[in-house]
Protein backbone atom coordinates (compact mmCIF):
# COMPACT_ATOMS: atom_id res chain seq x y z
CA UNK A 1 0.00 0.00 0.00
CA UNK A 2 2.88 2.41 0.72
CA UNK A 3 3.32 2.59 -3.51
CA UNK A 4 -0.25 3.97 -3.77
CA UNK A 5 0.14 7.61 -4.11
CA UNK A 6 -2.56 10.22 -4.71
CA UNK A 7 -3.20 11.49 -7.71
CA UNK A 8 -0.78 14.22 -8.20
CA UNK A 9 -1.09 15.46 -11.69
CA UNK A 10 -3.54 18.12 -11.02
CA UNK A 11 -1.30 19.76 -8.77
CA UNK A 12 -0.65 22.38 -11.13
CA UNK A 13 -4.78 23.27 -11.22
CA UNK A 14 -5.22 22.97 -7.06
CA UNK A 15 -3.17 22.51 -3.76
CA UNK A 16 -5.42 21.77 -0.82
CA UNK A 17 -2.23 22.67 1.52
CA UNK A 18 -2.07 25.84 -0.44
CA UNK A 19 -5.67 26.46 -0.44
CA UNK A 20 -6.60 29.20 2.40
CA UNK A 21 -9.86 27.98 2.58
CA UNK A 22 -9.25 24.38 2.42
CA UNK A 23 -9.12 22.10 6.19
CA UNK A 24 -5.92 20.88 5.26
CA UNK A 25 -4.38 24.05 4.71
CA UNK A 26 -0.46 24.18 5.74
CA UNK A 27 -0.03 20.93 5.85
CA UNK A 28 3.45 19.59 5.20
CA UNK A 29 4.37 16.79 4.16
CA UNK A 30 7.46 14.28 3.70
CA UNK A 31 8.80 12.17 0.74
CA UNK A 32 11.04 9.97 2.69
CA UNK A 33 9.17 9.48 5.86
CA UNK A 34 6.29 7.15 6.41
CA UNK A 35 4.19 8.19 9.22
CA UNK A 36 0.64 6.41 8.97
CA UNK A 37 -0.27 3.34 8.23
CA UNK A 38 -3.84 0.54 7.70
CA UNK A 39 -3.37 -1.85 10.17
CA UNK A 40 -0.19 -3.02 9.39
CA UNK A 41 0.47 -1.37 5.82
CA UNK A 42 2.65 1.77 5.51
CA UNK A 43 0.69 3.99 3.14
CA UNK A 44 2.44 6.76 1.14
CA UNK A 45 3.07 10.19 2.97
CA UNK A 46 1.02 12.21 0.50
CA UNK A 47 -2.22 11.01 1.43
CA UNK A 48 -3.95 13.13 4.42
CA UNK A 49 -5.24 11.64 8.06
CA UNK A 50 -8.99 12.91 9.22
CA UNK A 51 -8.77 11.32 12.41
CA UNK A 52 -9.48 8.49 11.88
CA UNK A 53 -6.71 5.14 11.93
CA UNK A 54 -7.92 3.33 8.45
CA UNK A 55 -9.32 5.91 6.26
CA UNK A 56 -7.42 8.49 4.68
CA UNK A 57 -7.93 11.12 1.50
CA UNK A 58 -6.54 13.72 -0.78
CA UNK A 59 -8.08 16.68 -1.91
CA UNK A 60 -7.27 16.96 -5.43
CA UNK A 61 -9.53 19.93 -6.54
CA UNK A 62 -12.09 22.26 -5.04
CA UNK A 63 -13.49 25.28 -7.36
CA UNK A 64 -15.41 27.65 -4.85
CA UNK A 65 -17.08 29.20 -7.97
CA UNK A 66 -18.89 26.23 -9.03
CA UNK A 67 -19.23 24.15 -5.70
CA UNK A 68 -16.68 21.73 -6.70
CA UNK A 69 -15.20 18.92 -4.68
CA UNK A 70 -12.89 15.96 -5.80
CA UNK A 71 -11.84 13.56 -3.11
CA UNK A 72 -9.93 10.38 -3.71
CA UNK A 73 -9.60 8.08 -0.64
CA UNK A 74 -7.73 4.85 0.53
CA UNK A 75 -8.06 2.64 3.57
CA UNK A 76 -10.66 0.74 5.12
CA UNK A 77 -14.32 2.86 5.60
CA UNK A 78 -15.22 1.69 9.16
CA UNK A 79 -18.19 3.42 10.86
CA UNK A 80 -18.84 0.74 12.68
CA UNK A 81 -15.45 0.96 14.92
CA UNK A 82 -13.97 4.25 14.03
CA UNK A 83 -16.94 6.27 13.34
CA UNK A 84 -14.79 7.16 9.94
CA UNK A 85 -17.83 9.07 8.42
CA UNK A 86 -17.69 11.41 11.39
CA UNK A 87 -14.18 12.54 11.37
CA UNK A 88 -14.70 13.12 7.08
CA UNK A 89 -17.74 15.37 8.07
CA UNK A 90 -16.41 17.16 11.31
CA UNK A 91 -12.82 17.69 9.65
CA UNK A 92 -12.95 17.57 6.07
CA UNK A 93 -16.62 18.26 4.52
CA UNK A 94 -18.24 20.75 6.88
CA UNK A 95 -15.43 23.39 6.45
CA UNK A 96 -15.97 22.78 2.79
CA UNK A 97 -19.61 23.26 2.86
CA UNK A 98 -18.95 26.19 4.94
CA UNK A 99 -16.31 27.69 2.12
CA UNK A 100 -19.16 27.27 -0.29
CA UNK A 101 -19.13 23.89 -1.52
CA UNK A 102 -21.87 21.95 -2.04
CA UNK A 103 -21.29 18.96 -5.01
CA UNK A 104 -18.45 16.40 -3.93
CA UNK A 105 -16.57 13.74 -6.05
CA UNK A 106 -15.60 10.66 -3.82
CA UNK A 107 -13.29 8.71 -5.99
CA UNK A 108 -13.28 5.55 -4.11
CA UNK A 109 -11.21 2.87 -5.79
CA UNK A 110 -9.25 2.36 -3.28
CA UNK A 111 -11.33 1.76 -0.12
CA UNK A 112 -11.25 -1.69 0.73
CA UNK A 113 -14.64 -2.36 2.21
CA UNK A 114 -17.05 -0.39 4.08
CA UNK A 115 -18.09 -1.30 7.76
CA UNK A 116 -21.55 0.89 8.53
CA UNK A 117 -23.38 2.00 11.51
CA UNK A 118 -25.98 4.31 11.19
CA UNK A 119 -26.70 6.70 8.74
CA UNK A 120 -27.05 9.92 11.01
CA UNK A 121 -24.01 12.07 9.64
CA UNK A 122 -24.66 10.97 5.86
CA UNK A 123 -28.04 12.12 6.10
CA UNK A 124 -26.73 15.45 7.74
CA UNK A 125 -23.94 15.78 4.86
CA UNK A 126 -26.66 15.19 2.29
CA UNK A 127 -29.52 18.10 3.75
CA UNK A 128 -26.96 20.61 4.23
CA UNK A 129 -25.76 20.11 0.18
CA UNK A 130 -29.01 22.47 -0.96
CA UNK A 131 -29.14 21.85 -4.81
CA UNK A 132 -25.50 19.98 -4.62
CA UNK A 133 -24.80 16.03 -4.52
CA UNK A 134 -22.15 13.50 -3.39
CA UNK A 135 -20.92 11.27 -6.43
CA UNK A 136 -19.22 8.01 -5.50
CA UNK A 137 -17.19 6.91 -8.46
CA UNK A 138 -15.27 3.68 -8.66
CA UNK A 139 -15.86 2.22 -5.67
CA UNK A 140 -15.26 -1.79 -6.01
CA UNK A 141 -18.93 -3.38 -6.16
CA UNK A 142 -18.36 -5.28 -3.17
CA UNK A 143 -18.07 -2.18 -1.32
CA UNK A 144 -21.41 -0.17 -3.29
CA UNK A 145 -23.41 -3.56 -2.03
CA UNK A 146 -22.10 -2.97 1.48
CA UNK A 147 -23.04 0.76 0.94
CA UNK A 148 -26.42 -0.40 0.09
CA UNK A 149 -26.67 -3.08 2.63
CA UNK A 150 -26.70 0.13 4.99
CA UNK A 151 -29.28 2.12 2.94
CA UNK A 152 -26.08 4.89 2.31
CA UNK A 153 -26.51 4.75 -1.06
CA UNK A 154 -29.90 7.36 -0.53
CA UNK A 155 -27.10 10.00 0.39
CA UNK A 156 -24.66 9.43 -2.56
CA UNK A 157 -24.80 8.35 -6.38
CA UNK A 158 -23.32 4.92 -7.31
CA UNK A 159 -24.08 3.33 -10.38
CA UNK A 160 -23.56 1.64 -13.53
CA UNK A 161 -21.83 5.11 -15.34
CA UNK A 162 -19.71 5.90 -12.20
CA UNK A 163 -18.59 2.49 -11.50
CA UNK A 164 -15.56 2.08 -13.88
CA UNK A 165 -14.95 6.10 -14.76
CA UNK A 166 -11.57 6.84 -16.58
CA UNK A 167 -11.27 9.84 -14.78
CA UNK A 168 -7.67 10.18 -14.69
CA UNK A 169 -7.71 10.97 -18.38
CA UNK A 170 -10.05 14.06 -17.58
CA UNK A 171 -9.37 17.70 -16.44
CA UNK A 172 -10.42 18.33 -12.69
CA UNK A 173 -13.00 20.91 -14.38
CA UNK A 174 -14.13 18.01 -17.32
CA UNK A 175 -14.69 15.44 -14.74
CA UNK A 176 -16.89 17.65 -12.65
CA UNK A 177 -19.00 19.26 -15.74
CA UNK A 178 -19.10 15.26 -16.65
CA UNK A 179 -20.30 14.00 -13.32
CA UNK A 180 -22.22 17.36 -12.74
CA UNK A 181 -24.38 16.80 -16.09
CA UNK A 182 -25.04 12.89 -14.94
CA UNK A 183 -26.02 13.72 -11.95
CA UNK A 184 -28.35 16.31 -13.25
CA UNK A 185 -29.85 13.92 -15.68
CA UNK A 186 -30.53 11.70 -12.63
CA UNK A 187 -32.26 14.23 -10.74
CA UNK A 188 -34.50 15.52 -13.84
CA UNK A 189 -34.83 12.83 -15.84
Amino acid sequence: MHAIEPHYAWRHHYVAEEDERSPLYGREYSELYFTHAIYNYLIHPQWDEIGSPTLFIKVLFADYDEGYCIIEMIGEWNDCLHNDIMFLKRNIIEPMVEAGLNKFILIGENVLNFHSSDDCYYEEWFDELGDGWIAAINFREFVIREFEQANIDYYFAFGKDLIDLSWRKFTPVQLCELIDRRMMKRLNP
